[in-house]
């Protein structure tokens, strides 16, 4: 008999660690080669984790939410096979096959989530921390000291990144200290997967990039007149056009004359990213949470097109199989929360993009056409723009762009 321990296999280029997000075994259990043992997830992509071999499960190293660092043990599998075997089969896998005949060998590693990496410890009062100017400026503006904060960049320099740690952590000590000890009633969620994503994405962009929200009305009741007569005509096969596919062309027109919004924003460069191809991402609730799966090239898609493609990404990331080339690479991105849209709201940037296009409720409401009041669809976009690129009077440009084309639909179909 032999035991063999299986690590964190590489799940993609340039990552260095995942998050452990399903068990599917347990100690004692029993699996076969090839069965699903355990899934991690990083940049929003889960990964599953197959046995190489049959045995059973006799020890489990971490625990769900702990983050793993590739080739850490992750559990160990009591098997006859041959270690000779394995190690031909794997390479790389000869350290991970014990021999049950060696119990001098037969050291417990300790649990994944005590193995931490080699961060340096804050440092004392009376030493100068090292950051950037923009470093040293965005912790001034948080009121935040650099003493308190744990430096992992080059030479001990602080980075923004370690900024977004302190804050996050600070942001989870604050609510524990919060709850009270002798409430029965208090109920502690572990926050794990997509939802702890979805948390540091958030604290990144905000504690990053100074908001600016601009708030328009639109009248859509052309354009819902004339998304009811395309619906009413769409052929076999085509999706029903909501008004997603319009807004869409809209800012494909809109960007073609301020490709700044159409833009990320590299801020330890200080690099504006300009891009000539529009990849619209698309703010889709699931029950995992919030995810943004992206229509590549929607400045080479016409309306049927985009409404397909949205639809298909869209259902994609809902059901879990977008794959990660489906979740990443947007340039701007749409925000709709549909009939619960409200009448306005804040719209968080998807960082490090520089836009962002809240779309509210649509409601009828009379409106003064200079004679009388008449019956109007009306619809608000809630925009927030990143105010280090982007100055408040061409965001307001950029929406009233939308608005036109919006409010006369048929321009969005006129080439220039």
């Amino acid at each position: 008999m032999t035991e063999y321990v299986l690590t964190m296999p590489d799940v993609g280029e340039g990552v260095a660690e995942a998050e452990l997000v399903e068990w599917h075994v347990k100690p004692g259990d029993p699996v076969h080669e090839d069965m699903v043992l355990a899934a991690v997830m990083t940049d929003k992509a889960t990964v599953e984790i197959p046995s190489p071999v049959s045995g059973v499960v006799t020890w489990i190293a971490a625990e769900i939410g702990d983050t793993v660092a590739v080739k850490a043990p992750l559990l160990r599998i009591e098997t006859e096979v041959n270690a000779a075997t394995v190690a031909e089969d794997e390479p790389e896998a000869q350290d991970a096959v014990l021999a049950l005949d060696e119990p001098a060998q037969m050291e417990t590693p300790p649990p994944v989530a005590d193995i931490k990496p080699d961060v340096p410890p804050a440092l004392p009062d009376d030493h100068k921390p090292l950051a950037s100017p923009a470093v040293r400026q965005r912790a001034d503006d948080l009121d935040l000291d650099l003493h308190q904060v744990k430096p992992t960049g080059p030479d001990g320099h602080i980075t923004h990144a370690d900024l977004d740690a302190f804050l996050l952590s600070r942001s989870t000590t604050e609510q524990r200290l919060r709850a009270s000890p002798g409430d029965s009633a208090v109920e502690q969620v572990r926050m794990t997967g997509l939802r702890r994503k979805i948390a540091e994405k958030m604290v990144l962009s905000v504690s990053r990039i100074p908001h600016i929200t601009y708030v328009e009305e639109i009248d859509v009741t052309d354009v819902e007149e004339l998304r009811a007569i395309m619906n009413g005509k769409r052929r076999s096969g085509q999706p029903k056009l909501t008004i997603l596919p319009f807004l869409m062309r809209a800012m494909v027109r809109a960007v073609s004359d301020q490709p700044g919004m159409n833009a990320t924003f590299d801020d330890e460069a200080g690099v504006i990213n300009h891009y000539s191809a529009v990849h619209i991402g698309i703010a889709t609730q699931t029950t995992a949470g919030l995810i943004v799966p992206v229509v590549c090239h929607a400045e080479a898609r016409g309306l049927w097109e985009c409404a397909e493609e949205l639809g298909r990404v869209a259902e994609a990331a809902r059901n879990g199989t977008a794959k990660r080339e489906e979740l990443s690479g947007s340039t701007i991105t749409i925000s709709s929360l549909g009939a619960l849209g409200g009448i306005a709201s804040t719209p968080v940037i998807n960082h490090p993009e520089v836009a962002i296009i809240g779309v509210n409720k649509i409601v009828t409401r009379p409106v003064w056409d200079g004679s009388q009041f008449v019956p109007r669809k009306m619809m608000n976009l809630s925009s927030s723009f990143d105010h280090r690129v982007v100055d408040g009077w061409d965001a307001a440009g950029f929406i009233q762009k939308i608005k036109t084309l919006l409010e006369k639909p048929a321009l969005i179909f006129i080439e220039d």
